[in-house]
């Protein structure tokens, strides 16, 4: 069995330490450890007072085979400071006892949760399927590790101690148990950096220039909390009082010192400083392994727009501008991310300029660890922040931020501008969008439009459905927005038109008549200035009275309102837009939030299997899910079709051209073969067309249906995906294909047959017979199982399936198997390599 590598976890507290396996070399600082224990921890341990490790045991700690025995230990700094273990209870048995022990300094930081998911994801490989405990009752902590863990737990009393017996296969509790410490443990790794009590800089003079004075006087501005500047030469140990934050701005050859420095007192480094990947990796792995989170290199840097950074609210305190951008936006309830500094900077003046409010902001720069996901997990709960928008260059992980994007984004809605030739995906802009809003995300494709959304979202409530009313006071406008807002898949609600010359009463009764009307979930207003007539000039003045009606009807009616003030001012309390255009796409992004939102999230219905499944081949894959294939043979040659038409007792069959099964329009498919002469015949036709000893598929024919088509894609960006759409050259062409990424919910396969545009033939249009729907649901969800669980699988096609009235029928399955791809979001909570 292969050795785990060693891996970074966060605790409880949001502090990093490492797990690794145990190796005899780790003697010593075993035995330091338990010199560390207090009398209660080793009695609570080894049921006596184990002063000290016999030499035996200890050579039985440290050697262990990784399969029948297994240890790991959690690494702080140098030190050790817990270990976990099983052992098999016999030769071949499936049961193995687990016990853990951690020194008193880390108790109650989670340590023991982790280290039992980690023990047990080892567990599973070497066939060991449950654990026993034994703990003295007193040891309350420990009861509660094994309770709270999520697992199906039999606990009985005999002889003064608590015996524990559990399956180690994950259940939907344990990860939901496991998702949710997750999410907790990353957010608190993020509060300490952005709710800091101190802060201290490395390698900048308040009297100097550069990068680090910048820093320094930004932080000036606001701060709650006294920020300590460190000079080289000088060290963070003369400095009293709590630091929980080292911005660094020293040359890179120069982080290395300032990281062993920072050790121990700090909750993480912010890191300005551009690297390398070799010093970055470095950086990264000598920070985790005392604690610390890193924020770059190659930051812009944090800010904390709400509070001066403060954990407790200050009259004095104005914001933590921890960043190189000399002004923030005003304080608001967006939180903004980035990964590019020039984009952040960007960012941030356009979210100043644009009036839009922002309670916090992250730029990571290189991303070395402190992520996009890390910052989903904190803003999820973050009570100043409603809104998210975000820059991602890359997804990192993309399965995760999909299952976090799916959770938050039912609270909170997430914006995010995407990079896309940098995230690697193999699927088309459409598909992308598609998969973005079905989990729980606004994708759009300016900073100018991650702006024009975040207005909307933080300044308007959500639409309660697609009808936009329209108010303006030209015809000609009118006109522009309802073509506009059809474009968009909106459909045009009450119009009210009011001439350019009407009194301002006569604006504010079309506002009210369109924002009463039931047909008005959302309302579009357009204003122009009348037209100069003889003394009359352009004037924003003149534009006050509209301005000042559409913000009594915005407080009066709980719809949204979105305006293009083609002069003068707009409400400053209603998101505006220079064009037309502009405030409709925000609209019609929000507006399918909405329905999204409004759906019903659908349940993922239980594996058609139970535990791994062996395989080396697709068809026992698709066997093992209950996916069946219509039979076929392979041949090549006349003789070879005449054997293969008898084996299947002389039925009607279907002759295909193997390099092109499904072009009928190639002449590469010969249908309805009866007979040995017809067979004799279809195969000649096809060796004319094709070349002289074409291989071809011999197939039964069976009832016709309507072709549909069924992929499964492990896309690099968002990991494994299931995509359905109608078959056919013309359906192919045009990529006529609904995408949701796996696993599937029942929610998820019931949209998937009715989305591709072509879906009403599947309901009987142009004269056709409706097909069992339910059955290509049924299929659906299988396939994403089998996307979800079996990752040899890297592509799967199956085209084309016969939808029918009773049913299916699969014809051709055609796929791909590798080694895995990585999955790093399905078993034990660790964080990503230092990249």
């Amino acid at each position: 069995m292969t050795v785990a590598q060693p891996v970074d976890v966060l605790l409880s507290d949001g502090a990093t330490v490492q797990v690794r396996p145990i190796a005899p070399e780790d003697a010593d600082a075993i035995v330091a450890m338990h010199a560390r224990f207090s009398d209660r921890t080793r009695y609570l341990r080894y049921f006596s007072p184990y002063p000290r490790i016999p030499a035996r045991d200890l050579d039985r700690f440290v050697k262990v085979d990784h399969r029948d025995r297994e240890a790991l230990v959690v690494v702080h700094g140098d030190r050790i400071v817990a270990v976990g273990r099983y052992e098999r209870l016999g030769p071949q048995a499936l049961d193995a006892e687990v016990a853990f022990v951690v020194e008193d300094a880390f108790q109650g930081r989670g340590i023991g949760s982790v280290l039992l998911e980690h023990l047990a994801a080892a567990a599973e490989p070497a066939g060991i399927v449950r654990f026993v405990a034994e703990v003295l009752p007193e040891n309350g902590a420990m009861l509660r590790v094994f309770a709270d863990a999520g697992y199906q737990v039999t606990r009985e009393y005999a002889d003064g101690v608590v015996h524990l017996t559990f399956p180690t296969a994950p259940t939907e509790r344990s990860r939901q148990v496991q998702n949710e410490r997750e999410r907790r443990t990353e957010a608190r790794s993020v509060a300490r950096l952005l709710k800091p009590r101190g802060i201290a800089v490395y390698g900048a003079s308040r009297s100097g220039s550069g990068v680090g004075a910048a820093l320094l006087r930004h932080l000036s501005q606001g701060y709650a909390h006294p920020v300590h500047e460190i000079r080289r030469g000088e060290s963070l140990s003369t400095v009293e009082g709590d630091v929980d934050l080292a911005v660094v701005a020293v040359p890179p050859d120069a982080v290395a010192d300032v990281v062993a420095d920072a050790a121990g007192r700090v909750a993480g480094l912010l890191v300005v400083t551009e690297m390398d990947a070799t010093q970055r990796r470095e950086l990264v792995r000598s920070a985790r392994a005392n604690g610390m989170r890193v924020i770059g290199p190659a930051s812009l840097g944090i800010a904390d727009c709400t509070s001066g950074g403060s954990r407790e609210r200050s009259p004095a305190a104005t914001g933590m501008n921890a960043t190189l951008s000399p002004r923030l936006p005003e304080p608001g309830r967006v939180g903004l991310f980035a990964q590019s500094g020039t984009l952040g900077l960007l960012l941030l003046a356009e979210a100043e300029r644009r009036g839009l409010g922002v309670s916090s902001f992250v730029s990571v720069g290189q991303r070395g660890d402190v992520s996009g996901n890390d910052l989903l997990q904190y803003w999820a709960g973050e009570p100043d922040t409603d809104v998210i928008l975000m820059y991602l260059e890359t997804f990192g992980n993309p399965r995760k931020f999909a299952r976090i994007a799916r959770s938050v984004g039912r609270e909170k809605p997430i914006v995010v501008l995407a990079g896309r030739t940098g995230l690697g995906s193999t699927l088309d802009p459409s598909a992308m969008q598609a998969l973005a809003e079905h989990s729980g995300v606004i994708q759009v494709d300016t900073v100018a439009e991650l702006i024009d959304v975040g207005l909307l979202l933080s300044g308007a409530p959500l639409p309660g459905g697609l009808r936009t009313g329209i108010v303006s006071n030209a015809a000609a406008l009118t006109a522009l927005a309802s073509s506009a807002l059809v474009s968009a898949g909106l459909t045009v609600g009450v119009v009210e038109t009011v001439d350019a010359s009407a009194a301002e009463t006569a604006f504010a009764g079309a506002l009210d008549v369109a924002l009463r009307a039931q047909e008005t979930d959302s309302l579009l207003v357009v204003v122009a200035p009348p037209l100069p007539t003889g003394a009359m000039t352009l004037s924003a003045e003149g534009m006050a009275p509209y301005a000042d009606a559409v913000a009594d009807a915005a407080a009066r009616f709980e719809k949204p309102i979105v305006t293009t003030f083609l002069y003068g001012r707009a409400p400053a309390s209603v998101p505006d837009y220079p064009s037309i255009e502009e405030a409709v796409r925000a609209l019609a992004r929000v507006s399918r939030r909405a329905t999204w939102l409004r759906d019903p999230e659908g349940v993922i219905p239980p594996s058609p299997v139970s535990g791994p499944v062996a395989l080396s081949t697709l068809d026992e894959a698709l066997a093992a899910y209950g996916i069946a294939t219509v039979p076929h043979e392979r041949a090549r040659g006349t003789a070879a079709v005449l054997e293969a038409f008898a084996r299947f007792g002389g039925v009607p069959v279907a002759l295909k051209v193997v390099e092109r099964p499904h072009r009928i329009d190639l002449g590469a498919v010969r249908l309805d073969v009866d007979d040995e002469a017809q067979a004799r015949r279809a195969y000649q036709d096809l060796e004319a067309l094709f070349g002289d000893g074409v291989e071809v598929f011999v197939q039964p024919m069976v009832p016709p249906g309507v072709a549909c088509v069924v992929e499964l894609v492990d896309d690099p960006a968002f990991g494994p995906v299931v995509g359905f759409g109608l078959g056919g050259v013309v359906a192919d062409l045009v990529g006529d294909r609904a995408w949701r990424a796996a696993p599937l919910t029942d929610r998820d396969a019931f949209d998937l047959v009715r989305t591709p545009r072509a879906a009403d033939l599947l309901t009987g249009a142009a004269g056709g017979t409706p097909v069992l729907l339910a059955a290509l649901e049924e299929l659906l969800l299988r396939v994403g199982h089998l996307a979800d669980e079996v990752p040899q699988i890297r592509r799967l096609t199956l085209n084309p399936v016969l939808a029918r009235p009773d049913g299916y029928a699969v014809l051709h399955a055609s796929g791909e198997l590798a080694e895995p791809s990585p999955r790093p979001d399905t078993g034990p909570r660790l964080l990503p390599p230092a990249r």
